[in-house]
C-alpha cells in the first residue's frame, strides 16, 4: 500500500480497539446471543496485539514496562476471581507473557546480529527464549488463558520484522515492514481460528486498519490506555448489570 494513504496513528489504532472490545463486552454482558457483537469484537485482539509489538520498539524501560504490565494483570486477575471464582485469566496475562518473550526475542536478535557477540551469549539468550517460550506454553497449557499460546506468540511473531537499531543489510532495512507485519497476521489468525473457531476468522476485520497505520504514535500519550481502559469498562459494564 502507498505510504501516503497511511493515515492512522497509533493513538487512533487503539481507539478503534477499545471500541471494538468495548462493543464485543456489551455482547458478552448483555446480548449473548447476538453474534454481531462478537464479531466486531474480533477486531480488537490483532490490533492490541500489533500495538503491544509496535510499543516494545520504542520502550526505554523493558523492565519497568514488565513490572507494571504484570502488576497491573496481578491486581485485575485477583478481582477478576473474587468476583468470579474461576481461574480464567485475562488478555493482561496473556500481554504480560507476550511482552517478556518479545523483550527475549529482541535481545537475542541483537545478540544474533552484532559481530561483537560471543557465539556462548547467543547461545545464551536463544536458550533463554526457547525456555521462556516453553514456561509459557506449559502455563496456558495449565490454565485458561485468553487466547492461549497462539494468542502470546502472536506479538512476538509481529516484532520478528523489526529492525530498528540493529545492524541489517541494506537491502532488508528498506522492507517495508509494516506489510511483512501485516502479512504474518494473515497467516496468524487461521491458527486461532483453529484453536478458538471459526468465529476468528473475523479477526480479519482488523487488517485494513493496521494497513492505514502511517508508523506514527499521535499527539497524545496514550502508551497506558489500554492498560487501565480494560478493567475499568468491565468494572461499568458489570456494575450497569447488576443494576440493571
Amino acid at each position: 500500500m502507498t505510504r501516503n494513504l497511511r493515515c492512522l496513528s497509533g493513538n487512533v489504532i487503539k481507539i478503534i480497539a477499545a471500541i471494538s472490545m468495548l462493543i464485543d463486552h456489551i455482547g458478552v454482558v448483555f446480548y449473548p446471543n447476538d453474534m454481531i457483537f462478537r464479531i466486531f469484537g474480533r477486531i480488537a485482539f490483532p490490533l492490541f496485539a500489533f500495538m503491544l509489538a509496535e510499543g516494545a520498539r520504542y520502550t526505554r524501560s523493558k523492565v519497568k514496562h514488565v513490572l507494571f504490565l504484570g502488576g497491573l494483570a496481578i491486581v485485575c486477575q485477583g478481582v477478576l476471581y473474587l468476583a468470579t471464582k474461576m481461574l480464567v485469566m485475562s488478555i493482561l496475562i496473556t500481554f504480560t507473557i507476550s511482552l517478556c518473550l518479545v523483550y527475549l526475542i529482541e535481545a537475542a536478535k541483537r545478540a544474533f546480529l552484532s559481530e561483537d557477540t560471543r557465539r556462548r551469549d547467543r547461545a545464551l539468550w536463544s536458550l533463554a527464549f526457547l525456555l521462556a517460550a516453553f514456561a509459557a506454553w506449559l502455563f496456558c497449557h495449565c490454565f485458561t488463558v485468553d487466547y492461549g499460546f497462539i494468542g502470546c506468540m502472536i506479538p512476538v511473531v509481529l516484532s520478528l520484522p523489526n529492525t530498528r537499531g540493529l545492524a541489517v543489510p541494506p537491502s532488508i532495512a528498506k522492507l517495508d515492514t509494516l506489510s511483512v507485519r501485516v502479512l504474518l497476521l494473515c497467516f496468524c489468525i487461521p491458527l486461532v481460528a483453529l484453536e478458538f473457531g471459526t468465529l476468528q476468522l473475523f479477526s480479519a476485520l482488523s487488517l485494513p486498519f493496521l494497513l492505514l497505520y502511517s508508523g506514527k504514535r499521535g499527539r497524545w500519550r496514550m502508551k497506558y490506555f489500554f492498560y487501565f481502559f480494560y478493567p475499568l469498562h468491565l468494572v461499568l459494564l458489570y456494575g450497569l448489570f447488576l443494576f440493571l
